[in-house]
């Protein structure tokens, strides 16, 4: 029996992920109240400060929602690609499209010969799928299976739009606290606290400063923050698909041979970017197999392969393994 099922690889990443979205909404929202109180240090400003917050994280959300996945495959140069003009490929998509249940998306090709792939949308209904001329020219079939199914594990479990949630709500966090920070430090807030000092008691003076230096402080370290946690769930993510690809190959060996062909491969992604490296299979930016820092979007694959490699009982990658996948980077 596998050490690791991949139904509890599934649940244990589905509750991570939903904790560090919650913790993401925490942040925004502890921002939006700080600097509703140094604002106006009314409660009334504290509500309205926070509603903005969220506002501002919603509005971002809906234009996202409706125009990301253009954007990002226009970005990646793919071009559509039909039954006629790829047969292998869509015929590789539509039988796992059929196995995870949900709608056939529409397949891209990017014109790279860097091996990777990535889906986009907002819902299986919506989702499209891009993979690269390098990936369909490296890979044999099983590999390519098992890629076709990690990106349609995004669309079937909702990655993709959980990814893009998590991506707005940072992106609000780093834009209110960049417009705190200009506030304060062109002077928009120094009338208000020395009125309020001078009418104020010494007490009443102390917290407001106290409660500004916090601010100060989160305004500069909550954006930082967020983006560990939006990188936290990336990796999260990764895992989760990995493990949702076993579910519908039946077949740990042929993504874990993909991974390894991608992370070994030398040449670079040249449409791949900071904006969009965290969609694709294995980190365009940084194909490395060893430790996984704190600002990494991808799990290191080493960690990876020796998860599905515990979903058939397998014993981990041994020393040898490991010096000739680090020989090949």
């Amino acid at each position: 029996m596998p050490g690791t099922s991949f139904r509890s690889q599934i649940s244990a990443n589905k509750r991570e992920s939903f904790f560090l979205v919650l913790v993401v909404l925490w942040i925004l929202i502890v921002l939006g109240a700080a600097i509703g109180y140094l604002v106006t240090r009314d409660i009334y400003g504290i509500i309205g400060a926070t509603a903005i917050a969220l506002l501002v994280g919603g509005a971002m959300s809906v234009g996202s929602y409706f125009g990301g996945d253009a954007l990002v495959l226009a970005a990646s140069q793919a071009r559509q690609v039909d039954d006629r003009s790829q047969p292998q490929l869509m015929n590789v998509v539509r039988e796992l499209t059929l196995a995870a249940g949900i709608p056939m998306p529409k397949v891209y090709i990017i014109p790279d010969s860097a091996p990777n792939a990535f889906a986009t949308g907002r819902d299986p209904q919506h989702a499209s799928i891009a993979v690269t001329s390098g990936l369909l020219e490296k890979l044999d079939r099983e590999e390519l299976q098992g890629v076709i199914g990690h990106e349609l594990s995004h669309v079937r479990n909702y990655d993709i739009r959980f990814t893009l949630l998590v991506g707005v709500l940072v992106g609000s966090i780093a834009l209110l606290a960049d417009m705190f920070l200009r506030f304060t430090f062109w002077g928009g807030m120094g009338g208000g606290r020395r009125s309020s000092s001078s009418s104020g008691s010494d007490s009443s003076s102390g917290i407001q400063a106290i409660v500004f230096v916090i601010a100060i402080v989160l305004a500069i370290l909550a954006p930082i923050a967020a983006r560990l946690v939006q990188l936290a769930v990336s990796r999260q993510r990764e895992y989760l698909a990995d493990a949702s690809s076993v579910e519908l190959t039946r077949n740990p060996q042929g993504l874990e041979d993909a991974l390894m062909k991608i992370a070994a491969d030398q040449e670079p992604l040249e449409v791949a970017n900071r904006a969009t490296a965290h969609l694709y299979v294995v980190n365009p930016m940084k194909k490395l197999s060893g430790g996984s820092g704190l600002f990494s979007t991808h799990p290191p694959i080493l960690d990876r392969v020796n998860r599905l490699r515990s979903m058939s009982g397998q014993p981990p990658m041994d020393a040898a393994e490991i010096a000739a996948l680090r020989g090949l980077e």
